[in-house]
């Protein structure tokens, strides 16, 4: 007999009266309830008998385990898989046991009520975190961001952590007990929230009134592989340049030297084309590229990383070379555009007898709660190879 389908539902601190027909119905229907100790004002109170609460992501593992057979639904706050448990559960007992289904989270209703955009926001929880200094780097390169507090790092403190490092910029809100008669609503400076304090349950975001993101001191500091975020991109295309894992092996492959002259065709917004110039600082490098937008961050992005060897070309291949210098390097990037892989494919082929090929899968670790998770990236396809003579 097939086990008994496994409810994930989301509640919030308004309790049923926030909730669907759908979801209020798995819950009065359920034989057994599990869930947090804070999810208890919220559920009925003609209903609390059947609540069983757990203290971890473990320990309610181990109850759903113990209590298979029975109509059972498991409470969380908000949208169970955005940070919540949903994830955890499944990872562990797999997909096909449960069924999710989700209610506001406190990061959604937060920007809601600052009536901001949260689609390019950077979102992090700082529960677990023993330091925020990465967080903070990151946040250095946004506009937007939200964040679960937690007690070691209060809204307080993490406006205090951002003045320290220099971070001025950002209008703050604190959004409290989201959805609950208590709501509250701060909204400040950094300097004055770090002059405040907070109730447990909150969700801070910060906003950049105008302007582009802060050059991050380490930007430039190192020759190659430097961060995918300390590059300036346009926001349609946010995340499509060429990840820092592969930008690295791509400028290794292409053996620069300190005079080489360089072509980057196709160069989005020029993150290979900065490395190659630092790493050719007495050559030069020349990035081409037809996107009119594009072709303004590969300046921009020259100028962040202090290149001055870096010419950005904007035209389309292969009229936009015909008057560079020749090359002792090229590197083809991009997608849509004129050259296509195959056609290099066979270019290279036919001019090299050393061509090599690299299909590389990347995952970045990233810490969720008190757990990291693997992140993929997409996968890319890299060709090198040396013409003869």
């Amino acid at each position: 007999m097939a086990a008994e389908k496994v409810f994930i539902v989301g509640i919030g601190d308004d309790g049923v009266e926030g909730m669907t027909s759908h979801a209020v119905r798995l819950i009065e229907e359920a034989e057994r309830l599990i869930g947090p100790d804070s999810c208890r004002e919220a559920v009925p109170a003609r209903l609390r008998d059947r609540l069983e609460t757990v203290g971890s992501l473990d320990d309610l593992v181990d109850r759903i385990e113990d209590l298979q057979g029975q109509r059972l639904v498991v409470l969380a706050s908000g949208d169970p898989l955005f940070y919540g448990t949903a994830r955890f559960v499944c990872s562990r007992l797999g997909k096909d046991r449960f069924e999710v289904v989700p209610n506001v989270s406190s990061m959604q209703l937060a920007f809601a009520r600052v009536k901001e955009s949260w689609e390019d926001a950077y979102l992090a929880s700082l529960s677990g975190l023993s330091t925020i200094e990465r967080v903070i780097e990151k946040i250095r390169t946004v506009d937007t961001v939200g964040l679960f507090t937690s007690d070691q790092w209060p809204p307080n403190v993490v406006a205090a952590s951002l003045l320290e490092q220099g971070l001025q910029g950002y209008q703050a809100y604190v959004c409290e007990n989201l959805g609950s008669p208590d709501e509250r609503v701060t909204q400040g400076s950094l300097k004055q929230i770090a002059a405040d304090s907070f109730g447990p349950l909150n969700v801070m975001i910060l906003v950049r009134p105008g302007g582009p993101p802060e050059t991050p001191d380490e930007a430039g500091r190192r020759f190659f592989g430097n961060r995918d975020e300390l590059f300036l991109q346009s926001r349609p295309k946010r995340g499509l340049l060429t990840p820092a894992e592969v930008r690295s092996l791509a400028l290794a492959e292409m053996s620069l030297t300190s005079t080489s002259i360089v072509w980057d065709v196709g160069a989005g917004s020029g993150s290979v084309a900065v490395e190659a110039a630092r790493l050719a600082s007495q050559g030069r490098v020349y990035a081409i590229e037809m996107d009119p937008d594009d072709h303004g961050l590969i300046e921009e992005n020259a100028r962040r990383f202090g290149v001055g060897n870096l010419k950005a070309i904007l035209g389309r291949a292969p009229d936009a070379w015909a008057e560079l210098p020749a090359p002792d390097s090229i590197y083809v990037g991009g997608s849509g555009r004129a050259v296509a892989s195959l056609v290099v494919h066979a270019l290279l082929r036919a001019r090299s007898d050393d061509a090599a090929y690299w299909m590389v899968n990347i995952a970045r670790g990233i810490e969720q709660m008190d757990r990291i998770r693997f992140e993929a990236i997409n996968p890319n396809f890299l060709m090198a190879a040396t013409k003869a003579g």
